[in-house]
C-alpha cells in the first residue's frame, strides 16, 4: 500500500547568505549532523520518512508518514490523557479499530503533529521549529486535500443563502477553524436584526436616535452573551470542553516562578504605552493636516495637498505597527508561556490593542473634536500655524524642492499669478475658513470604514495573491502564470480518487514499477513545493477583521445606521472569501483542539462596554431637539439629514 504523507518538515541547510570557505564547511557539517539526527529521531519514533530537495537553494523537505500501529498507540494514549483530565471520552481501556472506525483527517493530522512537535516530557519527539535543538527546522506543515477544497468552495457558491455544514470543516481543518466559521456565521446571522433596524431608523427617524442607540446596545450585549452560550454548546458537542487541561507544553518553555512570569508580562506595558503614544501623536497630526491644514492651503498644488495625509498614513502607520509587532513577538517569547494557547492570547492582546487605536482614533477625533469644536480648532490652526505669507513660503519651500522640475514649474506659474493678485498661500478669512468644514465628515468616514476598507481588504486577501504570483512567475522566467496547486488531486488525508505515490526507504519495487511511479512522484513533488511556497495561515487576521467590524457597528453606527447593512453584505462574501483563501492562497491550517475563541470574546465584551459610552456621547452631542435644528456643541455645522427629518416633524 502506498504510504500517505501526513507532515512535511521544512529543513534549511544553508543560511541563505554568502559564507567564507571555513564558514561554509562548518555550516555543512552542522547541517548534515542536524539533518541526520532529525531522520534518526523520526525513525526511532516509529515514523516513516523520506527527504527531498526543495524549491529554494539549501531547502530540504522531509516527508513524514505515520503507520497504523503508531497511530493506534497515539489514539490510545490520548484516550488515557483525556480520561485522567476529566474530558469526555470513550472507554480508555478499549482499543479503537481504525479500519472500522477511521479517524477524521483533522484528528489524524493533529495527533501526528502533536506527537512530532511536543516535548519528551509530554511523550513527543521534541522536533519543534524554532527551538534550540532544531534551529534549522523552519516549519512543520500539512498538505491540502484539493478534492475537499474544491467541493467546499462549490458548496459555498451553490448555497446562495445558506451555510455549509460546519462538521465537515471540523473534520477537515480541526476545531479552531470550525469555531471561527461558526463564529462568523453566527455573527452574520445576528447582523440581520440590527441591519433591519438600521434601515428603518435611517429613513424614518431623526439621526442619532436615542431609541436606535439603546437598541444597538441591547443587540451588542445579546450577541456577546449568546455567543458565549453557543461557544459552550459547541465545545460540549465536540467533546473539547476543558481541552486546555490536556494541552502540551511549548518546547521553548523554561520553568520559572510565578512572580517572574508576572513581572515579564508587566514589562510589556511600557513598550505598549510608548508605541500607543507615538501612534496617537502621529494619527492626530495626520488628522489635523487632513481636516484643517489641507483646507486652509490655497497655494500652488492645492489640488494635490489633499493626498498628503493619505500618503503619510500609508507610509508611516504600517511601519510603526510593523516595528511594534516585532517587539510584541519578542516580548511574548520572553514572557515564557507554558502553552501555545496562552502564548497566542498574549500576542493577540498586544497586537490588536494597537490596531484598535488605528481603527477607531480617527473617527473618535472627528466625533469629539472636529464636529463639536471644528470652528475653534480651525481658528487656532489658522492663527498659530500659518499666520502670514512668509511662514507659508518657508514651510512650502522644502516640500516643492522634492517635486519634479516640471511639476514645480507648473506650481510656480500658478503661484506667480496668485501673488500678482495679492493673495497668500493660506486662507486668511476666518468666515471663509469655517465654511470649508465638512458637516458630513462623520458619515463619510463611516462609509469609508464599513464599505471602502472592506472592499480593499477583500482584494488584498483574494486578488493580490494572484497578482503577486503572476509577478513572481514573470521574474523567475516562467512567463505570466496565475496557477495554483492543481484541484482534483488529494493527499492521503482525503477521499480523492487519485493518490500520489512517494517511495519511502523501507519499500521495495522492481525497476519497471519504479519507473512508472517516477512521473507521478514528480507531479506530486511539484505540488508539494507549490504548497511549501505558500504563506502560513494566520487566524488572527480573520478574527481581527470581524472584531474590528463589530466595534464599528456597536460603537459608531449611530452616526450612519446603514453600517450594519454594509457589514452584513460584506460578511456574506467574507464567509466565501475566507474559505477560498484557506483553500488556495495559504498553507493548510494545522488542526488544534480548542473550546473557545480565546481573548476575542473578552475583546467583544470590552467593545460592548465602550459602545455604551460612545453611543451616549453621540446622542447627547448631536441628537436634534424637537423644535430646533441640529447644532452640535460649539459649531455651526448642520446635519442635512437632521434638517430634513426635523422639518418633517414640525
Amino acid at each position: 500500500m502506498t504510504p500517505h504523507v501526513d507532515l512535511v518538515l521544512i529543513f534549511r541547510s544553508s543560511p541563505g547568505k554568502v559564507l567564507s570557505k571555513p564558514q561554509a564547511r562548518e555550516n555543512a557539517r552542522q547541517a548534515t549532523q542536524q539533518y541526520t539526527r532529525l531522520l534518526d529521531v523520526l525513525k526511532n519514533g516509529r515514523l516513516r520518512v523520506v527527504g527531498k530537495r526543495g524549491e529554494q537553494e539549501g531547502q530540504l523537505l522531509v516527508l513524514v508518514h505515520c503507520p497504523e500501529q503508531t497511530l493506534k498507540r497515539l489514539v490510545q494514549r490520548e484516550r488515557y490523557s483525556d480520561f485522567l483530565c476529566g474530558l469526555p471520552t470513550v472507554d480508555p481501556t478499549g482499543t479503537r479499530d481504525l479500519s472500522a472506525e477511521p479517524l477524521s483527517p483533522a484528528e489524524r493530522l493533529r495527533l501526528v503533529h502533536s506527537y512530532v512537535t511536543s516535548t519528551h516530557a509530554d511523550g513527543g519527539l521534541g522536533v519543534a521549529p524554532g527551538s534550540f535543538d532544531w534551529d534549522r527546522v523552519e516549519s512543520v506543515m500539512v498538505l491540502h486535500d484539493h478534492a475537499f477544497n474544491e467541493a467546499w468552495i462549490r458548496a459555498w457558491t451553490t448555497r446562495q443563502l445558506g451555510f455549509v455544514k460546519f462538521d465537515d470543516i471540523r473534520q477537515q481543518f480541526g476545531d479552531s477553524i470550525a469555531l471561527y466559521f461558526n463564529f462568523l456565521s453566527f455573527y452574520t446571522k445576528h447582523l440581520i436584526f440590527i441591519s433591519a433596524a438600521g434601515v428603518l431608523f435611517y429613513f424614518f427617524s431623526p439621526p442619532y436616535s436615542t431609541l436606535y442607540s439603546s437598541f444597538l446596545l441591547l443587540w451588542s450585549i445579546t450577541f456577546v452573551e449568546w455567543w458565549r452560550i453557543r461557544q459552550r454548546q459547541l465545545s460540549v458537542g465536540w467533546g473539547t470542553k476543558g481541552s486546555f487541561r490536556v494541552e502540551k507544553r511549548r518546547a521553548q518553555y523554561v520553568p520559572l516562578s510565578w512572580w517572574r512570569k508576572d513581572l515579564r508580562v508587566l514589562a510589556s506595558l511600557p513598550v505598549f504605552l510608548f508605541f500607543a503614544s507615538v501612534l496617537a501623536v502621529l494619527l492626530t497630526g495626520i488628522f489635523v493636516l487632513e481636516a484643517f491644514v489641507a483646507h486652509l492651503y490655497t497655494g500652488p498644488g492645492h489640488q494635490l495637498i489633499g493626498f498628503g495625509p493619505t500618503i503619510l498614513f500609508a507610509a508611516l502607520v504600517p511601519q510603526v505597527l510593523g516595528i511594534y509587532r516585532l517587539y510584541a513577538v519578542s516580548l511574548t517569547n520572553w514572557e515564557n508561556h507554558g502553552h501555545q494557547s496562552t502564548h497566542d492570547a498574549s500576542l493577540t492582546v498586544k497586537v490588536f490593542s494597537l490596531s484598535a487605536i488605528v481603527a477607531y482614533l480617527g473617527i473618535a477625533l472627528s466625533a469629539f473634536v472636529y464636529v463639536p469644536f471644528g470652528e475653534e480648532v480651525m481658528s487656532v490652526v489658522q492663527y498659530y500655524l500659518f499666520h502670514g505669507h512668509s511662514a507659508a513660503t518657508s514651510w512650502l519651500g522644502p516640500l516643492l524642492s522634492v517635486l519634479p522640475a516640471n511639476v514645480t514649474a507648473a506650481f510656480n506659474a500658478t503661484s506667480t499669478a496668485k501673488v500678482a493678485g495679492s493673495k497668500t498661500f493660506w486662507e486668511r478669512d476666518s468666515v471663509s475658513a469655517r465654511s470649508k468644514l465638512n458637516p458630513k465628515r462623520l458619515q463619510d468616514q463611516m462609509f469609508a470604514f464599513t464599505v471602502t476598507n472592506q472592499v480593499v481588504n477583500t482584494f488584498l486577501e483574494i486578488g493580490l495573491p494572484f497578482v503577486l504570483r503572476a509577478v513572481n512567475s514573470v521574474r523567475s522566467g516562467r512567463g505570466l502564470s496565475f496557477s495554483t496547486p492543481a484541484a482534483g488531486t488529494t493527499n492521503g488525508n482525503g477521499n480523492g480518487a487519485k493518490k500520489k505515490r512517494v517511495m519511502f526507504e523501507d519499500q521495495s519495487a522492481d525497476s519497471e514499477a519504479e519507473q512508472a511511479a517516477n512521473q507521478e512522484e514528480r507531479e506530486f513533488m511539484d505540488r508539494v513545493k507549490r504548497e511549501v511556497a505558500l504563506p502560513a495561515y494566520d487566524i488572527f487576521t480573520d478574527y481581527s477583521e470581524m472584531v474590528t467590524q463589530f466595534g464599528y457597528v456597536s460603537c459608531w453606527s449611530a452616526i450612519w445606521p446603514l453600517a450594519p447593512v454594509m457589514s452584513l453584505m460584506n460578511n456574506w462574501l467574507e464567509l466565501r472569501s475566507d474559505a477560498f483563501k484557506i483553500a488556495v492562497h495559504v498553507r493548510r491550517p494545522i488542526p488544534t483542539r480548542t473550546d473557545t475563541i480565546g481573548p476575542w470574546l473578552d475583546t467583544l465584551q470590552f467593545l460592548t462596554w465602550l459602545a455604551a459610552l460612545t453611543n451616549s456621547a453621540l446622542v447627547f452631542l448631536f441628537r436634534p431637539g424637537k423644535n430646533e435644528q441640529c447644532r452640535p456643541v460649539g459649531t455651526s455645522l448642520s446635519h442635512p439629514h437632521a434638517q430634513r427629518d426635523t422639518s418633517r416633524e414640525g
